[in-house]
């Protein structure tokens, strides 16, 4: 079974330029664990990817930054489907410690993935 991706929300600036040191080794992770597939890549300005699954889009780019601080939100369908998953796509996770969060008035259930790129992502079910 396979989760839907809602929508990605960047912790900072932008889920299109989230930053990577090598775009190219940081494909296959998304490709194979999470489920998206490459739609586009890009040399100028800087080497980049674009990645899409169900209905949204992310994207990987030699830009500078520093990929352990940022990444995205992920609203998902449901959040333990998404971990089985992932895991069952490789994620070397055992236990999704799953807990609930508060943005405003809404709650999620929500997971954490550190991709081996260092972009660490939240996977989270609207619960209200």
């Amino acid at each position: 079974m396979k989760a839907i991706f809602k929508r990605a929300a960047p912790y900072a600036d932008d889920e299109m330029n989230l930053p990577v040191e090598n775009v190219d080794a940081a494909i296959p992770f998304y490709e194979t664990v999470m489920g998206f597939r490459l739609i586009s890549r890009s040399d100028s300005p800087h080497k980049a990817a674009i990645l899409e699954r169900d209905s949204i889009k992310i994207g990987l780019a030699e830009n500078g930054g520093d990929p352990t601080q940022e990444g995205c939100f992920f609203e998902v369908d449901n959040a333990e489907t998404a971990f089985d998953e992932l895991k069952s796509n490789g994620l070397a996770k055992e236990d999704a410690d799953f807990r609930i969060d508060k943005h405003g008035e809404t709650s999620y259930k929500v997971f954490f993935v550190i991709a081996p790129d260092g972009l660490c992502y939240c996977l989270g079910e609207r619960r209200n």
